[in-house]
Parts: structure tokens; C-alpha cells; sequence
């Protein structure tokens, strides 16, 4: 099932009988006077106790909640953290109609076993064992019926709430409620669309594949749909279990975790975010297995180069280069306070580094980096949260696991592995390929940038123009034409070098096409480095 929720274009009519409930639940628990100031707040264990009664759409907000430290306080988040979504299992007649009903087949026809008593019972599904007719061991992962109505009615109300909000108390305008709102939804739609997790799973097996001591279970397809999700049976412990029979093995399946998660981060743009301890297993032949790929994330690769930039800028405690990655990652906005963030990330990074170094957390040290960013103005894209969530869940099983572990030993070792392998020749190669493009466009652009400026001129309207608006015009046909220029002088030198390195052997010519192929590369990489230093400079 895949959910198409737009909350501003809901029906308030058919919305207004469950807004007047929540209305009701949040009024008995005092919501409605926390609206005056902090001090009229509900208490946190309360606060959860209302997001439990509201139910399955408010308790998966509440856990989304849970991940934004920069908006609430440590004590309401420690409580919304305690939030479970377990729910009893639903009657195999009712799990049967929906498989039978999402695969168009009876279930006989299906499944040669299908257990009738669940692994496992939660908001949005529950998983079942099953044994295919090939005899092939499956899990099988089947929603719950009813909910994109539930739901949809429920992500409505929430706006109409947050709206209404911000409509008496103007202040709220600074934290971005529907946008929240709007954000969540997008995560609901992603988690109720199994289609989505069966992607992901497909995506982390393939990104994983070379990842000793490690399986992700296979996606049975044609017994799949946006409700169903059969998968490749994971026989194994729990890692918290295997732990207490099992000490000496943490080591290696700690460097295990650490490596998958990095990898699949910085060379993929992919990671799992909710590594906790129910979603890896330990099998039989001591693999690890990671399960459950309904809240995943993904990086582009200018955020996976930006996010390199800012980990470097805080091991190196350097704040205006931590500002600068940090701001690469968001949303431009002119109401960010630059200044002011750049004096929040400098007490940031200098209480990281006044910390043992043992003792410093990835995860928190994102958190505040978030929370100096809202502060100021910065809207925070929704996988800065989930990359939060999960380097602060893996931190914790990991110290859980094996107190003693250096883990940021294992986090150095394997980007210290990505790094090397990111300037091996195959990945150079991919990226002066990328560049050789990039100046293909590049060349394209200024004749087009030049002729505007001439026509302009022509017309008698370059006098209109602003000028902010004509200096920065002008200055990008320059900046344009300059990096054209040197770009084919540099092109030239590396075709007519390759030209001479191919003829026979043996003659002056190898040397001088040599050092011709050379000059040119070498003369590609400083233009593009003075482009990225220019464009980095005007940011």
C-alpha cells in the first residue's frame, strides 16, 4: 500500500470528528495551556501516555519526535524513546484474506507452510514463517488492513492542529510545524509502501555484497507486493543475546557493523536507521544479519561529499569549515544568522574536543550540530535526523554489546579503508569522466552567457538591470570563459599526448605524449580545484 497524503488539500468535513477527539484527549491532558509558555507544559511521562491513547499514526509522531533534539528537551525525548509500537497479532483469517488479496492467488497455492502464529506483531504489520513449494524458507511480512484511511485522516488533523497553532501563538512560525508535518507523512508513506522497503533491501544487498561475514536476506518478488513483503528467512540470535553466550566474538561483529554502516553511507548515500538490537542477527555459521528495511535514508552525492567535509572539519576542530560543510547540506535560507552559528559550532567543537576522546558520540555530536542549526534559522533536512537516529542507536548497542570496545578505533580504521579506496584508479577515473562532462556543459554555457550579456547591450537594457544582478552575470561569463579556455588548452595537450603514446614504441615520442598526457590532467585538476575554491569563496 502506498499512501497519497497531501494534508493541505484534506477534507476538513470529513476530517473535523477525529480532530474534535484529539482535541478532547490533548485538552485532558493539559496540551492546551502549554500553548501559554514552557512553564504550563505537560510532563514528559504524560506527554507519552497521549501519544499512546491517540494511537498508531501519534505514537509513530511521537517516535519521529524522539529524534528532533533540537527542538525538544533530553527529558521528553529519554520519554518518547520508551515509546513501542508492539499491537496483538490479528486472527490468520484476516492475514489470510489480505495475502490472498494483494498476490491474487489462494494461499495453498502460494505457501506449501504458513505458520499461524506470528514472529512478530507491530502498528504496521506483522511477519509470519513460511515455506515456499520450491521448499525455500520465508518470512513473510503482511500490513495491516485499514490503515490509509486511518492515517490520512489523522496526518489532516495534525496540520489543521499545527496550523491553528501557529495562527494564535506567532512565535511557532520559528519551529516549522507543518513542515514537520508534511516530513512525517513522507515517512509514513515510505514505511506503509513495502514496494519502498523491498527497494532498500535490494539496494543494501547489493551495496553489501563484499562485506565479509555479513547476509541480507533476498526479496522473493513475485510473492510481493505494496502490502506483502516476502523475504529470505533469517535463522539466528538476536546480537544482544549472542553476546552473553559469546563475548569474545564482539570484536569482529562490532568492526562488522561499524564497516556496513560506513560503507553503505559514504559510497552508497544509503543507511539503515534503526539498527537496534532486535534488527541484527548473529547465524548459526556466525554472519551477522541485518533485518527490517522500513526506515532507511539516502544521501546525494554532493551531501555524502559535504557530510565528508564536516566530520573532517570537527576532527580537526575547524569551525568555519564545519559552518560552511553543514550549511552545504541544507536548504539555502536568508534568515539564517551566520555569525551567530559559526560562535555555536566553535563551543560546539570545543566541548567535543575538551572530552576524552573515548568517550566522544558521533550521534551527539550531530545532535548539537542540529540544534545549533535550528536555533539560528537552519531548516534541517529529515536525513540529518535519521543519520542522527542511527549512529546514536549503533553507539549504544555497541557499548551494550561490549563496554570496552573502542569504537571509534573501528570508525577510524574503516574511513581510513573509504578513503583509500576512494582515490584508487577506478574512482578517479569515474570522476574525471563526471568532469570531462561537466566541462562539455561548461562549454556550452558560456557562448550562451556571452550572447545574453551582447543582446542586453544591443537592446539598450543592460541600464535596468541590478547591480548585484550584473556583477554576479558578469562575473560567472568571465569566471565561464576563463575555465573554457584553459579547459581546452588542457583537453588538447592530454588528446594530442594520448595520440603520441599510441603510435610505435620505442621513439621520442612516448616521452614527449607522456608528458604531454600529464601536463594536461594536471592543468584539468588545478582548474577544477580553483573553481571549486572560487565557488566555495563566493558561498
Amino acid at each position: 500500500m502506498s499512501l497519497d497524503m497531501v494534508p493541505e488539500q484534506s477534507n476538513l468535513v470529513r476530517t473535523a470528528p477525529r480532530l474534535l477527539q484529539i482535541l478532547r484527549v490533548l485538552a485532558r491532558h493539559k496540551f492546551l495551556g502549554g500553548m501559554r509558555g514552557k512553564e504550563h507544559w505537560p510532563g514528559p511521562k504524560e506527554v507519552r501516555e497521549t501519544f499512546e491513547e491517540l494511537g498508531l499514526t501519534f505514537l509513530k509522531f511521537g517516535q519521529v519526535l524522539a529524534l528532533r533534539r533540537d527542538l525538544l528537551p533530553d527529558a521528553y525525548i529519554e520519554e518518547l524513546e520508551l515509546l513501542h509500537d508492539q499491537l496483538p497479532s490479528r486472527p490468520i483469517g484476516a492475514v489470510r484474506r489480505t495475502v490472498e488479496r494483494e498476490l491474487g492467488k489462494p494461499m495453498g497455492d502460494l505457501f506449501a507452510t504458513f505458520s499461524e502464529t506470528p514472529l512478530a506483531a507491530a502498528t504496521i504489520a506483522q511477519v509470519h514463517e513460511a515455506t515456499l513449494h520450491s521448499g525455500r524458507h520465508v518470512a513473510v511480512k503482511v500490513q495491516r488492513p485499514g490503515l490509509e484511511e486511518m492515517i490520512s485522516t489523522d496526518v489532516a488533523a495534525m496540520f489543521y492542529l499545527v496550523k491553528l497553532a501557529e495562527k494564535f501563538f506567532p512565535r511557532l512560525h520559528a519551529l516549522d510545524l507543518p513542515v514537520l508535518v508534511r516530513e512525517f507523512a513522507a515517512t509514513l508513506n515510505r514505511e506503509t509502501d513495502f514496494s519502498h522497503e523491498a527497494r532498500s533491501l535490494v539496494l543494501f544487498r547489493k551495496a553489501l555484497a563484499d562485506v565479509p561475514g555479513l547476509w541480507i536476506p533476498d526479496v522473493v518478488a513475485e510473492h510481493s507486493s505494496g502490502s506483502v513483503l516476502t523475504m529470505e528467512f533469517a535463522a539466528g540470535n538476536r546480537i544482544d543475546l549472542y553476546a552473553d553466550l559469546h563475548p569474545e566474538d564482539m570484536p569482529r561483529l562490532i568492526n562488522t557493523l561499524v564497516r556496513l554502516t560506513l560503507q553503505t553511507i559514504f559510497e552508497e548515500g544509503l543507511f539503515h536507521a534503526d539498527p537496534h538490537s532486535g534488527n541484527v542477527l548473529v547465524l548459526p555459521d556466525g554472519r551477522l544479519s541485518l533485518l527490517d528495511f522500513g526506515m532507511t535514508g539516502e544521501l546525494d552525492e554532493p551531501m555524502r561529499d559535504s557530510l565528508t567535509l564536516l566530520l573532517e572539519a570537527v576532527v580537526k576542530s575547524d569551525a568555519r569549515a564545519a559552518t560552511e560543510a553543514y550549511l552545504e547540506m541544507t536548504a539555502a535560507s536568508e534568515k539564517v544568522n551566520r555569525g551567530a552559528l559559526l560562535m555555536d559550532i566553535k563551543a560546539v567543537l570545543s566541548e567535543i574536543h575538551r572530552i576524552d576522546l573515548a568517550e566522544v558520540s558521533i550521534g551527539d555530536s550531530f545532535g548539537s550540530l542540529l540544534r545549533a542549526g535550528s536555533r539560528h534559522g537552519v531548516h534541517n533536512p529529515a536525513e540529518f535526523f535519521l543519520l542522527t537516529r542511527t549512529f546514536i542507536i549503533l553507539e549504544s548497542m555497541i557499548r551494550q554489546l561490549d563496554p570496552e570496545h573502542d569504537y571509534l578505533k573501528s570508525f577510524r580504521q574503516e574511513i581510513a579503508r573509504l578513503t583509500k579506496q576512494h582515490f584508487s584508479l577506478p574512482n578517479i577515473n569515474e570522476k574525471t569522466r563526471k568532469f570531462a562532462r561537466e566541462l562539455e556543459r561548461l562549454a556550452g554555457d558560456a557562448p550562451g552567457d556571452t550572447r545574453r550579456i551582447l543582446r542586453r547591450f544591443a537592446e539598450g537594457d543592460l541600464g535596468r538591470l541590478q547591480t548585484p544582478a550584473l556583477e554576479a552575470l558578469g562575473g560567472r561569463v568571465s569566471r565561464n570563459l576563463e575555465r573554457l579556455t584553459g579547459a581546452i588548452a588542457a583537453a588538447a595537450l592530454v588528446v594530442g599526448g594520448a595520440m603520441l603514446v599510441l603510435t610505435p614504441p620505442g621513439g621520442w615520442n612516448h616521452a614527449l605524449g607522456e608528458t604531454m598526457v600529464v601536463t594536461g590532467i594536471t592543468g584539468i585538476v588545478m582548474i577544477w580545484i580553483g573553481a571549486l575554491r572560487r565557488d566555495r569563496g563566493r558561498r
